[in-house]
């Protein structure tokens, strides 16, 4: 249209064909915000993903790292029969098993002999005993790096008069009539379910300290070591299920289905106590899925009864129902913290450094409360980073009037304001964490064990695998080394009473050397 025709044209033309200029620079600016958006987002989720295939080298699989199904097996079948043995004692408890031939040890290992005697050597008819032979009966043995075997020598001791004959007794061990000692038993222990060896990788390594142990024999002493262990395993969780605080948090664990020799995602969880609790604990559950029934099971959580308390986790919908039924949901300050800083890294946004900044004050708030009591802690972060958590939320509540909906700013903003009464809970409760990188460190170096195995071989194999690490990473809580507790809670199980079973439990265990106690004279010999 030229100038002409404009001039030929009334006002209230003019009026409409500008409106209708005006609608099209309209309808182009929001076509324009919508596809920004979805540019950003998608850069967004592109940056995570570059991070996460770049950021950390991922091992590769060897056609060596075989399953851990045959050795899986073979401690589910010792497993089975220690349980069957409980029940039947004196009985066989599967007489289709063909039990293998032991062969003698090695000539050339170091010995050890370890020696029981009569406390009293003058008969009941008041003559001295005479000693006149002894029995001998060796165990296999493992410091790190070498192979011993330990004599375990009886006197036999007789009267003249009477021809009485008396003998020491030999204190039970986990595996009655069997090689390995309670050291031998630690050490598999701990390779396997805290540096996460499988057992054809320890095969060789005892191979290399002088010892032939096939991954058969290394998986019927773990499957029966698994059986032992359990009762210790169930105390420990009655006892953490008594605080009111836990943490909580679930990973991946990849499970072979019977029958068909595919896998399926299984999840191990995750329970410990706060660092605010006077007992250091993490129990692991094994489940085959990541549905919630499992954590109202473990937690015994009922519409009527069961563990009611305060639960840190994360935005994961199983722990929803809990929630339902008077569970007390704590959220984790770590998780939001991170949406910002994905951002941040991925695009170097200046609203995720400002989201940023606020975290910071908050945590350096909370680095100066470690020590305090819940009573002063709570006081503290009222005073001192509750108008923290006050402004933030009120620039999350503006930034997300700003921003356009769908990006990865919306969603970072929208994932804290959605939680926002789980996320600060801990500013009403001294008892509480902020977050809940406690559990998140348990679990970590389960999933980096990963790297050396491919899956589970069955339910009952990550049920006992979560069994075990309870115990060795509720040691390391405490300060304990895994191989020195498991050592000495193997040596002393068999004889411990099931009323004092607690006195074993990681946040009381204390090293004293039941060997010395226990025996009477100990001559190395080579």
């Amino acid at each position: 249209m030229n100038a002409a025709e404009l001039h030929h044209l009334d006002t209230h033309q003019l009026r409409e064909m500008v409106q209708s200029l005006q609608a099209k620079v309209q309808a182009t600016e929001s076509a324009l915000t919508f596809k920004q958006a979805v540019i950003d987002k998608i850069t967004h989720e592109m940056a995570v993903l570059k991070r996460m295939k770049f950021g950390a080298k991922a091992e590769r699989y060897s056609p060596e790292q075989i399953s851990l199904l045959e050795e899986a097996v073979e401690a589910d079948l010792e497993a089975l029969a220690s349980e069957m043995d409980r029940l039947a004692p004196g009985k066989q408890a599967m007489p289709d098993r063909q039990t293998a031939r032991r062969m003698p040890l090695p000539t050339h290992l170091p010995r050890r002999d370890v020696h029981y005697e009569p406390h009293s050597t003058t008969c009941h008819c008041g003559c001295a005993l005479k000693r006149i032979g002894e029995d001998i009966a060796e165990k296999l043995d493992y410091q790190p790096g070498s192979c011993t075997v330990e004599r375990h020598v009886r006197g036999k001791w007789v009267c003249a008069r009477c021809e009485t004959l008396v003998q020491a007794p030999v204190p039970p061990h986990v595996i009655d009539k069997g090689i390995p000692t309670a050291g031998l038993l630690a050490q598999v222990l701990v390779a396997k379910y805290a540096d996460h060896l499988p057992l054809y990788r320890q095969e060789s390594i005892f191979a290399r300290a002088g010892m032939a142990l096939s991954r058969s024999t290394l998986a019927q002493w773990v499957g029966a070591c698994g059986v032992q262990l359990q009762p210790l395993v169930d105390a420990l969780k009655q006892e953490l299920l008594l605080h009111p605080v836990l943490h909580a948090d679930e990973t991946p664990v990849a499970m072979l289905k019977p029958g068909n020799g595919k896998t399926h995602r299984a999840y191990l969880w995750s329970y410990c106590s706060t660092r605010f609790s006077g007992m250091h604990a993490v129990v692991f559950d094994f489940a085959e899925s990541r549905a919630g029934q499992h954590a109202r099971e473990f937690l015994g959580v009922t519409p009527t009864g069961g563990w009611r308390g305060t639960l840190v986790c994360d935005q994961f919908s199983g722990y929803k129902a809990l929630f339902e039924m008077g569970v007390v949901e704590a959220g984790c300050l770590a998780h939001a913290r991170r949406k910002f800083y994905d951002l941040w890294v991925s695009h170097q946004s200046t609203v995720a450094e400002q989201a940023l900044r606020f975290f910071t004050r908050l945590y350096d708030v909370e680095r100066q409360l470690q020590e305090l009591s819940a009573e002063e802690r709570l006081q503290r972060r009222r005073s001192e980073a509750k108008p923290v958590a006050d402004l933030l939320h009120a620039w999350l509540l503006q930034q997300r009037a700003l921003v356009p909906s769908g990006s990865a700013t919306a969603r970072a903003i929208q994932y804290s304001l959605g939680c926002w009464n789980a996320l600060t809970r801990y500013l009403e409760d001294g008892r509480l964490p902020p977050d809940n990188n406690r559990v998140e460190n348990q679990i970590r170096p389960v999933a980096l064990g990963r790297a050396n195995w491919l899956f589970a071989g069955s339910l009952r194999a990550g049920r006992r695998a979560a069994a075990v690490m309870s115990l060795v990473h509720s040691a390391r809580l405490n300060g304990h080394d895994p191989y020195a507790y498991l050592r000495d809670v193997l040596e002393r199980l068999p004889t411990q009473p099931a009323s004092r079973i607690g006195e074993l439990l990681p946040h009381r265990w204390v090293n004293a050397d039941a060997g010395d106690v226990r025996r009477a004279r100990v001559d190395e010999h080579v």
